[in-house]
């Protein structure tokens, strides 16, 4: 893989539990595109920026623009979504345009360096919850192992000893944490390979020009300031709320394995109840099926939830656990993990 393809793995050997397992994904039309869908969704994504773009004019220097700001990071929640499908090449099968597209979205929409972020997401893909393989899950002001957290120095060696309380105050930090290590990876740190980074460096600085210069023309100071620690703030903590859930607190392999275990057994859904599973969808972009997404990371969003009793019952067939659980208790198992590896720390 390289940093413009976060694609599907070939079926692998002939008579592989992953090849298998493709054939009858295959077979029941789940890797077809679903152009109705995403247009039907780009097009719902533009008409809530158009109204939060509405809202912030009209209301001018008003307490109740820290609403926008709310409304704003759902928003950017949702362009990335969108970015991520894009990279995937769910919408798009080829890379030109959803390279173009994926940069309007990324650079442009929300600040953040698409080719940065496909070169990390891509080794994200190739070995989950892979401590030195997975950019993940690499210590820093979270430590996921006893190792990592015993290792850490200064600033972090304080943050991971009380790490699972700091988790979700640490979280509003994330998508401008995220935008650094983006900026610094076009700027060649990290060793990021990125395209055309001349480019996105200037698709992120007219961002920052729009972004900040709307705030600070349409309202004073203090408001602008508020508008935009809310904004940020939240922004992170929904980030934190899609992706965090999927994969942390689940095993951290250090043996090899074939691609369908390396996928599944890092690998967590999050189930909503009868009258919570749509919303759950909506607001995770279906990411709450990543056990599906992470086998078939080019299948179409929509079509993820029709492929779980597929998946479901082929692990079941083979002995391969398939773990799924509400949102409160995905939450639970994360901070649990946390806690754990800080432990030698308290100690």
């Amino acid at each position: 893989m390289t940093s413009s393809t976060i694609t599907d793995a070939s079926a692998g050997p002939a008579g592989s539990d992953f090849a298998r397992l493709s054939a009858r994904v295959a077979a029941a039309g789940l890797m077809r595109r679903r152009p109705g869908y995403y247009l039907a969704r780009f097009a719902l994504v533009g008409a809530f920026a158009a109204a939060t773009a509405a809202a912030f004019v009209l209301l001018g220097d008003s307490p109740w623009q820290l609403a926008v700001a709310v409304a704003a990071a759902v928003l950017h929640g949702q362009i990335a979504l969108l970015a991520h499908d894009v990279a995937h090449r769910q919408v798009f099968r080829t890379r030109r345009p959803s390279a173009i597209v994926g940069r309007i979205l990324g650079n442009l929409g929300i600040g953040m360096s698409y080719g940065w972020w496909m070169d990390k997401h891509t080794r994200h893909h190739a070995n989950p919850n892979h401590e030195g393989l997975d950019p993940d899950v690499e210590p820093g002001a979270l430590a996921w192992t006893g190792e990592q957290a015993g290792a850490s120095r200064g600033i972090n060696r304080w943050l991971n000893r009380h790490q699972a309380v700091l988790f979700f105050p640490l979280l509003t930090l994330a998508g401008l944490d995220l935008r650094r290590a983006s900026l610094q990876g076009l700027l060649g740190a990290n060793g990021a390979r990125v395209r055309r980074r001349g480019l996105e460096l200037a698709l992120l600085a007219a961002h920052a020009a729009g972004y900040l210069g709307a705030l600070f023309t349409v309202l004073p100071p203090g408001l602008a300031l508020a508008f935009l620690a809310v904004h940020q703030g939240l922004f992170g903590v929904y980030l934190g709320s899609i992706f965090a859930p999927n994969h942390k607190g689940m095993p951290m392999p250090t043996e090899r394995m074939d691609f369908l275990r390396k996928q599944v057994l890092t690998s967590r859904n999050v189930a909503g109840g009868r009258l919570t599973d749509g919303l759950v969808h909506v607001v995770m972009g279906g990411l709450n099926h990543q056990i599906e997404h992470h086998l078939f990371p080019s299948m179409p969003t929509p079509n993820l939830r029709r492929a779980r009793p597929i998946v479901r019952g082929f692990c079941a067939e083979i002995g391969v656990p398939y773990h799924e659980t509400g949102l409160v208790r995905s939450w639970a198992e994360s901070l649990r993990q946390l806690k754990e590896a800080s432990a030698p720390l308290r100690s």
